[in-house]
């Protein structure tokens, strides 16, 4: 072997032992030296890459760049094979002919993976300390040696000192009263502890910080500097719980149906078939039409139904028919557009219908609904589809509807007054609310009921009624039903001075007049006829009581304005 082979042997051995991957090309860029890191920095081995132009084995490379310009390039960031390098380019020369060029790589994935570490550490405390800066409470943060290592505005500002003259010192040298080096020692929180800190009594608490089950550092937070701070947040959620409970109630009220099931009152046969057929009607979405004597309760049935049904959740509307003007009833169910009519409202108005939206619309008194707006009723009912007043856009609603009427309404439909396709559109469930003359066994049940509502709406205790009192009760027909039966206890109620309702509490027409007197001495009547003869004598006699005002002798009654107007008719009493 001569002394060039021997050279060249040595060279090898040597650039094997740098650590680095070092690679030299000729004048044409072919790869003619690779030692053996950079022959594992390629994952090949030394025969597949020698010969090969060094653009096809390492892409980018800035070699020929170099061998261009004369001039050494250092410490450029390569990326290989999931590794990161500083790589450095160097020209060869032969004089002044460049002959070739030289990379050396330098693996520094390691060190980048610790400087992002450290970089993202860096950005996590300044973030840390970021947060506590600006936290409204007192913050400290101790290490092993409950020596303070972070120290909030908040809490320096509360001790009356400067942070950086408490950093690095002792916790109990800054804060008095302190047990943050007692948690560290023990590993066990302390939390929501009263701290005497000055003349504050500030209730803290106290976290141990552990990494892998060993205590390392420890945080002190201030949850209240002042007793007082604490009394007064418990009374502002306390207000905020009140007034949470009342927005609560009124969305109940306004959106959902009052009355349930259980509002319901009796045990008669009569009411066991209601309630049976309430929940029945609650278990689909079919149109329900209630029938009854004004005063029997059918409102408290729409809502029962409403309230057993799956859209309990959802708005419950009411709208008495009789109670609207024609000429805006169709705007109050259906809603208008901008501009639809003199006098609307910017932006239009939602409609009765669309504020039921997947709830239940309740349309009382339907048998007074003028025949102009059964037919749009009909439509809605068929289709589920309306128009807003003065608007071509169709929308669909989805709200279950439920109607009550005390009108015979075959009659009406006979006299061309209700539409007959709409009233069987309507009474694809029907239910029946009986009077009260006909489940009179149902009224000490009911008596009770009142008394107790009224003791907790009064705040008063009153226990029991006179049997007489009862026996008068049970013996009246009551033509305006449980209506009137709630204001005559209602009545007698505020009337009372013990605790028990005597006859001298209830109106005149109940504690003078029997109402089991024969009508009339030696004439036969049918049971209509005698039923039609107590009902008039009855509405004479409040009359009478009121001095012929007929506001209070509907309240009375427990019928509206409307009904009595209608009774007054049909007796020849007006």
């Amino acid at each position: 072997m001569n002394n060039k082979d021997i050279s060249r042997n040595f060279l090898r051995a040597l650039s094997d032992t740098i650590p680095h991957g070092i690679l030299a090309v000729n004048k044409d860029g072919k790869i003619i030296v690779l030692n053996k890191v950079f022959s594992e920095i390629l994952n090949l081995c030394e025969e597949e890459v020698l010969g090969k132009d060094i653009q096809e084995v390492v892409p980018r490379c800035q070699i020929r760049t170099v061998m261009t310009s004369g001039q050494a390039r250092t410490r450029n960031l390569y990326k290989l094979n999931g590794r990161i390098f500083f790589a450095d380019y160097f020209p060869l020369k032969n004089g002044e002919e460049i002959i070739g060029g030289v990379a050396v790589f330098e693996d520094i994935t390691k060190v980048k993976k610790v400087e992002t570490e450290l970089q993202e550490v860096t950005a996590y405390k300044k973030i840390l300390e970021a947060v506590l800066e600006n936290a409204y409470e007192g913050i400290v943060i101790v290490d092993r040696d409950g020596k303070i290592i972070m120290f909030n505005g908040a809490y320096a500002d509360f001790l009356g000192i400067k942070p950086e003259d408490a950093i690095g010192r002792h916790v109990t040298e800054i804060i008095e009263n302190t047990r943050m080096h007692e948690v560290i020692k023990t590993g066990i929180a302390e939390i929501g502890q009263l701290q005497r800190i000055g003349k504050h009594n500030a209730v803290v608490q106290r976290l141990p910080i552990k990494i892998n089950d060993q205590v390392v550092a420890g945080v002190g937070k201030i949850w209240f500097k002042d007793l007082r701070d604490m009394e007064n947040l418990f009374k502002h959620l306390k207000s905020l719980q009140d007034e949470l409970a009342y927005y609560k109630e009124e969305l109940r009220r306004t959106q959902g149906g009052r009355y349930t099931i259980e509002n319901i009152v009796g045990n008669s046969p009569h009411i066991r078939k209601l309630k049976d057929l309430i929940a029945r009607a609650a278990r689909s979405s079919s149109t329900v039409l209630i029938l009854g004597e004004s005063g029997t309760g059918k409102e408290l049935v729409a809502h029962a139904i409403h309230n057993l049904s799956n859209r309990s959740h959802h708005p419950f509307v009411r709208i008495n028919c009789a109670a609207i003007p024609e000429n805006i009833l169709e705007s109050e169910l259906f809603g208008y557009a901008e501009g639809a009519f003199t006098g609307a409202q910017r932006g239009g108005k939602i409609g009765k219908f669309e504020l039921a939206h997947r709830g239940t619309i309740f349309l009382d008194e339907i048998g007074d609904m003028p025949f102009s707006m059964q037919a749009k009723l009909l439509r809605f009912l068929q289709e589920k589809e309306l128009e807003r007043l003065g608007e071509n856009k169709t929308r669909h609603i989805d709200a279950r509807v439920i109607a009550a009427t005390n009108q015979d309404l075959p009659k009406k439909i006979k006299k061309g007054e209700f539409r007959e396709d709409l009233y069987y559109r309507l009474q694809v469930m029907t239910l029946e609310v009986p009077p009260l003359r006909e489940r009179k066994e149902d009224i000490p049940f009911l008596v009770n009921y009142f008394i107790e509502k009224f003791n907790r709406e009064f705040g008063r205790l009153i226990r029991k009624v006179d049997s007489k009192v009862m026996e008068t009760l049970l013996s009246y027909e009551w033509p305006g039903n449980v209506r009137q039966m709630e204001n005559v206890i209602e009545r007698a109620y505020n009337l009372t001075e013990g605790d028990c309702i005597t006859l001298e509490s209830l109106p005149l027409y109940l504690a003078e007049m029997s109402p089991r007197t024969p009508i009339k001495e030696g004439v036969s009547l049918s049971l209509l006829q005698a039923k039609d003869e107590l009902e008039k004598n009855t509405i004479e006699t409040i009359l009478k009581e009121v001095q012929g005002n007929r506001s209070k002798a509907a309240k009375l009654l427990g019928i509206t304005r409307a009904s009595l107007y209608q009774k007054l008719k049909k007796y020849g009493l007006m």
